[in-house]
């Protein structure tokens, strides 16, 4: 075997456990459970996928509002209607800080976390505050990229595999795919932030021009200070960008050689 599949292969094995742990699995094996929760089906929630929200929701931020008692317990937060994120890796971080939420009560503001496939944190008071300037809940944005966020991962995986396991040079122009993984959130991210910024309506307390929302760094909305920063699944997706990168190059470097003996 020629040493540089060898490396494509290592490089590219790599990439894939990262993208597995941190996102494929958690998101295929809580997919559609929040929703199962939402109509009161909570008790038909499967035991497996609890385990894994547990297992991934240690010592993850959980709102203010969740009993002690409940936290990183699926089953316990279920029963006290607390508010539940989704098992994936969080990627984005946003947090806005006012003087009505006082650092005692709410020490790192009010933070939201994005996902690829749904939210985690303070969803409902970032809801509630984005009412009063009239934008919408943030559910409303993103509505295709979760519904396909489980399936598209998946068959990322499943790519992946096939590029480890077969040496065909169209299959490695796929690795571009991880590749342009954090681009593709940044960008797509960055849309619906305009999208909410610019599609404001009259119901709002606080009437403001349209705007672009802060994407990276502090900035300000009305009376709230904003702070918008990736967080760990984000260079998650930065590591197995540069893994895909190097698997990919590995790989054409291997063919380019192996065609020229």
């Amino acid at each position: 075997m020629h040493p540089s599949i060898k490396k494509a292969r290592i490089f590219a094995t790599l990439a894939l456990l990262i993208l597995t742990f941190a996102f494929t699995f958690p998101m295929i094996s809580f997919n559609g459970v929040l929703t199962q929760i939402d109509e009161g089906k909570g008790n038909e929630v499967s035991a497996f996928s609890a385990k894994v929200w547990n297992l991934y929701n240690q010592g993850r931020y959980k709102s203010v509002t969740t009993p002690k008692e409940a936290r990183n317990d699926l089953e316990k937060m279920i029963d006290t209607a607390s508010e539940i994120g989704v098992a994936s890796m969080p990627i984005w971080a946003v947090s806005l800080e006012a003087p009505n939420y006082p650092k005692e009560a709410f020490p790192e503001g009010i933070p939201v976390f994005f996902h690829f496939d749904g939210y985690s944190g303070e969803v409902h008071e970032m809801n509630t505050i984005n009412h009063y300037v009239g934008m919408d809940p943030m559910w409303i944005g993103g509505v295709f990229e979760r519904e396909i966020g489980a399936y598209a991962l998946l068959l990322l995986t499943l790519g992946f595999i096939y590029f480890i396991a077969y040496e065909n040079k169209y299959l490695n122009y796929a690795m571009l795919v991880p590749v342009s993984l954090p681009i593709l959130f940044i960008a797509d991210y960055s849309y619906w932030l305009y999208w909410f910024g610019h599609n404001l309506h009259d119901w709002g307390a606080f009437k403001i021009k349209p705007f672009m929302p802060t994407v990276f760094g502090d900035g300000k909305i009305a009376q709230f200070t904003t702070h918008s920063y990736p967080t760990i699944g984000f260079y998650l997706l930065v590591a197995i960008s540069l893994l895909s990168l190097l698997a990919f190059f590995a790989k054409q470097k291997a063919m380019r050689e192996m065609e020229a003996e």
